[in-house]
């Protein structure tokens, strides 16, 4: 499937390969230079509420979203996908190829936004990508999932974690010290590990909008 016109809305695409049907959910804001894929995590899909609203932030500044489903639905009836990075990095992977291919998306910068187990797919996906990624922004995430490849990242990275989200927290300033590319680490006063409090999901867009602008 290919796109054949830029849309102001989300659209369908399918993202394919012999033996891999994912879907996904594509927005092109006008004049859109870049594109962030994102890479969910503990069995979340491509109508992940929380992901959707940080995609409409980078609407607003321009910058094209693709979401998708990582596993597909057999695959995500085993809990044991949901850990399995190499796994996820590789539709990750997947899906930056498909960007590839598209005439109008071929040409843009890419960057990636993981949460939770997606935050390891990732980086271990920046890391073999064929293409330069411009950025990642990890949300809640668990980048400790890939301590084999921190050394070897070079986009500029972003780690964002709940003040509450406690055992997390720690994790994550483990893997921001192995980090060797530009990086920083933002903590959200108040938060948990989903963002459900007041305004702290609001507080994650606008993080993830500013890095994303800044490095793409």
């Amino acid at each position: 499937m290919t796109v054949d016109r830029f849309m102001a809305l989300q659209a369908g695409v399918v993202i394919a390969s012999e033996e891999v049907v994912l879907p996904g959910l594509l927005a092109i804001p006008e004049e859109a230079t870049s594109i962030v894929i994102f890479a969910h995590g503990s069995g979340s899909s491509r109508l992940s509420r929380r992901n959707n609203y940080v995609a409409s932030v980078l609407h607003e500044a321009g910058i094209a979203t693709l979401l998708f489903d990582l596993l597909m639905e057999e695959e995500a009836m085993d809990r044991r996908n949901v850990f399995d990075i190499d796994l996820l990095a590789s539709r990750l992977l997947l899906a930056t190829e498909w960007v590839g291919s598209q005439p109008l998306l071929k040409e843009m910068k890419v960057g990636y936004f993981g949460a939770s187990t997606g935050s390891a797919s990732a980086l271990k996906a920046s890391v073999l990508a064929k293409r330069p990624i411009g950025a990642i922004v990890s949300r809640g995430g668990r980048p400790d999932l890939a301590a084999d490849v921190l050394e070897r990242v070079t986009a500029p990275t972003l780690l964002i974690v709940g003040g509450n989200d406690f055992g997390v927290i720690e994790l994550n300033e483990a893997a921001y010290d192995a980090l060797r590319c530009e990086k920083a680490m933002k903590i959200v006063p108040g938060a948990t590990h989903l963002f459900e409090e007041p305004g702290t999901l609001e507080t994650v867009a606008e993080l993830a909008k500013e890095w994303f602008v800044d490095h793409l």
